[in-house]
């Protein structure tokens, strides 16, 4: 069977053996679909440098520092490859699947289901990936070059009970075939919240070498697909006990905010329920953010000319422009926004470092930008800063809820009516997420993860091809 990085050597991959890590550099630029390039499954480049940008005050007009950590040079070109192969690599290291035998279904919105594909069909598997039919066709083309199969179910992307319905469909129709829920699988919240939160934790110290900051975060800022990368706050709170954990989700669908419903265009986020991995009894706070915020914020940054317009009106080096406009995607602006937003509402100043994620990038967007430009015309000067004031500089502490026991307790009790009434999980294991201890047995479970697949591959050796 193939193999793949511990979760220690994802954080550090220093750590790697060297001529495997050397091999993976090489093999990124050179044969991106080789196996060994899932030793390049880190948020680190080959120099050991954290990816992230720190964005101009002139563009979010708040003091607060906002750093972003993006995705784009991952395999597959998101972080959700990471919580992909953190969940094979699992159920791989217990037996629950094996190559030979079974066939990998990904349920996703987008990244995941790029994940899954790139991972599943590395590591030997053959792979399905269940989308709704509306997603960006950059999705279904990047999913579809990764040799899995696609199917496409109705809606977009909140339409989350139709994929669920297609997977239930399709474990009945075989009996060798296995769900890799992301919604649900905790491998998903083990990588995020050892790989990514503790990369964001050693940001920290990188960011107060610039003059950044005191060496702590004050704010960890996600929006919600699976709930995955959040569980990063959960590691950054242990660190700083009064770190905010701040989650998002689209005005035009506000499940955890008022109970909403709706379609949205936020791709990546908003699935119209919580989900099983979500510790939503440790979120300090929830925002919303308008999809036209995020798509005219995208548009601000991917138009050449718009850039120009930054670089003169506001001072900010066109290169670095240049450089957002290839690294972020929609939900990343959704969660600059909220990074904005959280700054305002917590009144943070200087020293209080904030950090949200680039999911993905523009790569995914292209199609989408297209019918922007179709819909809404190109961008000239006075637009582009007009969105920037608006968008940005204007973002408001409307639309925000804090985390008080009473609403925590609402949060929760929203998984009964996906997990207890549609997918088969019991009031008690429900309930059990109440307790502190739970959560922290699963991130326990790490150690013992990465000293099995440590004597896995002592044994036989690191499995590449």
């Amino acid at each position: 069977m193939i193999t793949g990085p511990t979760f220690e050597e994802m954080l550090h991959p220093d750590r790697i053996p060297a001529e495997i890590r050397q091999r993976a550099l090489k093999a990124r630029e050179e044969d991106p679909l080789h196996p060994v390039n899932l030793f390049n499954i880190t948020w680190r480049n080959a120099n050991n440098q954290i990816y992230h940008v720190v964005l101009p005050p002139e563009l979010t007009g708040v003091d607060a520092p906002i750093v972003v950590i993006y995705a784009h040079e991952f395999p597959s070109g998101s972080h959700k490859v990471g919580a992909a192969y953190s969940v094979l690599i699992e159920k791989q290291l217990f037996g629950e699947v094996d190559p030979n035998v079974h066939t990998l279904v990904w349920p996703s919105t987008g990244n995941y289901g790029i994940g899954g594909a790139y991972i599943g069909c590395r590591m030997g598997y053959k792979g399905v990936v269940v989308l709704p039919e509306d997603m960006s066709q950059e999705r279904f083309d990047r999913i579809q070059s990764y040799g899995a199969e696609v199917i496409r179910t109705p809606g977009s992307e909140s339409n989350v009970k139709e994929i669920y319905d297609e997977t239930k469909r399709l474990r009945a129709s075989d009996p060798n075939i296995r769900i890799l829920n992301q919604f649900e699988v905790m491998g998903n919240y083990r990588f995020h919240y050892h790989v990514t939160g503790n990369t964001v934790a050693e940001l920290a110290a990188d960011l107060q070498q610039q003059g950044i900051g005191v060496g702590r975060i004050s704010a960890f800022v996600s929006a919600m697909g699976s709930a995955g990368t959040i569980a990063a706050g959960d590691r950054l709170k242990q660190i700083w006990p009064e770190h905010k954990i701040v989650g998002l989700e689209p005005v035009q669908c506000p499940t955890l905010f008022n109970n909403g419903y709706g379609a949205h265009e936020i791709q990546g986020i908003g699935d119209k329920h919580v989900t099983w991995i979500h510790n939503v009894l440790n979120m300090d706070a929830l925002m919303c953010i308008d999809h036209m915020d995020a798509l005219f914020g995208l548009q601000v940054f991917a138009e050449p000319q718009s850039r120009e317009a930054l670089a003169k009106h506001y001072g900010v080096d066109e290169a670095l422009l240049a450089q957002f406009g290839e690294i972020f995607g929609i939900s990343s602006i959704c969660n600059i926004i909220g990074a904005i937003k959280t700054a305002k509402f917590f009144r943070f100043g200087p020293d209080d470092v904030v950090v949200t994620v680039a999911t993905d990038g523009m790569d995914r967007y292209h199609s989408v930008m297209d019918r922007m430009k179709r819909d809404y015309g190109e961008l000239d000067a006075p637009s582009a800063v007009g969105h920037v004031e608006r968008i940005f500089h204007g973002a408001g502490t409307d639309w925000a809820l804090l985390g008080t026991p009473d609403v925590r307790e609402r949060w929760h009790n929203l998984k009964y009516y996906t997990w207890v009434e549609q997918q088969g999980k019991t009031v008690e294991e429900l309930d059990a997420q109440r307790d502190p201890q739970w959560w922290l047995e699963h991130q326990q479970r790490i150690a013992d993860i990465d000293a099995r697949l440590a004597e896995l591959r002592s044994e036989q050796g690191v499995m590449l091809e």
